[in-house]
């Protein structure tokens, strides 16, 4: 759960860290940063989820929320100190405006608007200040894993023949719900995969064979945090031993990757290990992607496990690990974890059972 204390740190740290002089205020619109400092979230399973907010910080650490007059009960849980309510639609009278008007009349200070004054330097402060996750936010994104973890033992028990892909999503996305104890956002890929040509996608009515390789990439959405990890099954749950030397060359590409997850570590020598595994065993064409990347309220978001990458890992980064094989009239098959990077190494979030079958 996202704290009131931890909002407030994070929006003393970002002043610290801008050091404006002789500005004593500024706004923030961007979701994203609304919600990094105030855990201000329109849910977007409402018909509120369009709502237009914006968040003053002060120099103090104390804050206030605008927001329209028909935002979405979930912003009531944001850690503010005021809520000022906008005009715009009472579902009385007729709208004064078009929603994204109902700013007009905040005050005129600096905002992380394209073209206001010091827009790219707040932005670019808060991406760097996400990559170090605070307490408060590990704790709600391992809330993510446990939700998510639910989802892929389902799916587990579940998956057969006759199924569609979006019969799957459905299933995966009701256990969610339940296990969250609140309507989640689930996303990803649930797709059949028959190779290069499919790597992942959204479920489709497509009917499952026993036979085919399902890759389940199941992120879960809770207050804007995420998780995002993978599994693939076998439908039927009778692998060919093709599809085992798929999952066992993808494990040891991993675990390599694993080895060199700690802070300081290039990102570069991340994708190094997991693709030199598929390299030795003569597959590096079959490995068409990133190794894995940062996660949190966005995604994907710094650091990225790719070819030719610049940045190192942080302490504190939370990041996946994604190798995959994706071979021309066999099929495609991807796992995944989700890590905390630590000054030792690291701390795994995702504890789904990663196995083609029951």
């Amino acid at each position: 759960m996202i704290t009131a204390e931890g909002c407030r740190a994070r929006r003393l740290r970002l002043w610290e860290r801008l050091d404006l002089p002789g500005i004593k205020e500024f706004m923030l619109a961007d979701p994203t940063h609304v919600r990094y400092l105030a855990n201000a979230y329109a849910t977007p399973i409402s018909f509120g989820a369009e709502a237009v907010v914006a968040l003053a910080v002060r120099r103090d650490g104390s804050c206030t929320l605008y927001h329209d007059s028909k935002a979405p009960d979930s912003l009531h849980t944001a850690h503010v100190d005021q809520h000022v309510r906008l005009p715009w639609y009472d579902g009385i009278h007729p709208g004064l405006y078009p929603r994204q008007l109902a700013l007009m009349k905040l005050p005129q200070v600096p905002m992380d608007l394209p073209g206001q004054p010091h827009w790219e330097r707040i932005t670019r402060t808060i991406a760097d200040m996400r990559r170090k996750k605070d307490p408060d936010e590990l704790a709600t994104i391992s809330e993510c894993c446990r939700v998510a973890e639910a989802g892929h033992d389902w799916a587990l028990y579940n998956v057969a023949a006759g199924m569609t892909e979006l019969d799957v999503y459905d299933g995966i996305e009701a256990i969610c719900n339940r296990v969250a104890d609140e309507p989640v956002i689930v996303y990803g890929d649930f797709v059949v995969s028959p190779g290069p040509e499919r790597l992942g996608g959204h479920a489709t009515a497509k009917e499952l064979k026993n036979g085919d390789l399902m890759i389940l990439d199941v992120s879960v959405v809770l207050r804007g945090y995420r998780c995002d990890f993978t599994n693939t099954l076998c439908v039927g749950g009778e692998p060919k031993q093709e599809y085992f030397d798929l999952l066992n060359w993808c494990k040891e590409a991993m675990a390599a990757g694993e080895q060199r997850l700690k802070a300081g570590a290039l990102c570069q020598s991340v994708y190094d290990a997991v693709a030199g595994v598929f390299a030795k065993a003569g597959k590096a064409d079959r490995f068409p992607h990133h190794a894995g990347h940062g996660i949190g309220l966005t995604h994907p978001e710094a650091p990225f496990f790719v070819k030719q990458s610049t940045e190192s890992l942080r302490e504190g980064d939370v990041v996946t690990l994604e190798p995959g094989l994706y071979v021309i009239g066999l099929g495609g098959l991807r796992i995944e974890h989700n890590y905390h990077v630590t000054a030792k190494g690291f701390e795994r979030l995702s504890q789904h059972k990663i196995t083609l079958a029951a």
